[in-house]
């Protein structure tokens, strides 16, 4: 086997070891389960909103699904120290299953969050309960191109206080 036949087989093996990361990685951070398809999405609210005023925290509601990609970027990115630290320190998070768009409709409608605009959707509500914030045009659908900055620029625009 010539030197050319050589480098052909470990170029083509690095190639398939590089596709089949990607792949890898995209399937494991697709099989986190950041929306239990089980819970009690008002109760959650209910009691985030219960330890959010004890606190003086305010709540994000993220509406989604664990099919969703960007579902996955935000809740990543929500747990970067820099992000994660500001959240625990202003926020309770609560994650909505939406299922394939027909789970919790009454809660995206409440909150003021159009599903026609894309997941995830957030909202931002006071201890009491009060609607501090709604995506209406669909700021996190796309999050794979949202930066760190972003993130941190939405967040400490809503946190109590600011």
């Amino acid at each position: 086997m010539n030197l050319s036949h050589r480098m052909l087989r470990v170029c083509l093996a690095l190639a398939i070891a590089v596709i089949s990361g990607v792949s890898f990685s995209h399937a494991a951070a697709k099989a986190k389960q950041i929306y239990s398809e089980t819970a009690d999405a008002h109760a959650e609210i209910k009691e985030a909103l219960a330890k959010a005023s004890a606190e003086h925290k305010r709540v994000i509601v993220v509406f989604g699904a664990n099919w969703c990609f960007d579902c996955h970027v935000l809740d990543d990115a929500f747990h970067r120290p820099d992000l994660a630290s500001i959240i625990a320190a202003n926020y309770e998070v609560v994650h909505v299953d939406i299922g394939k768009g027909e789970k919790n409709q009454d809660l995206m409608k409440k909150y003021e969050v159009p599903m026609k605009r894309g997941i995830p959707g957030l909202a931002v509500l006071d201890g009491d309960g009060t609607l501090v914030y709604s995506q209406k045009n669909g700021e996190f659908e796309n999050a794979r191109a949202l930066s760190a900055d972003d993130f941190r620029e939405f967040l400490n625009k809503w946190k109590p206080g600011a």
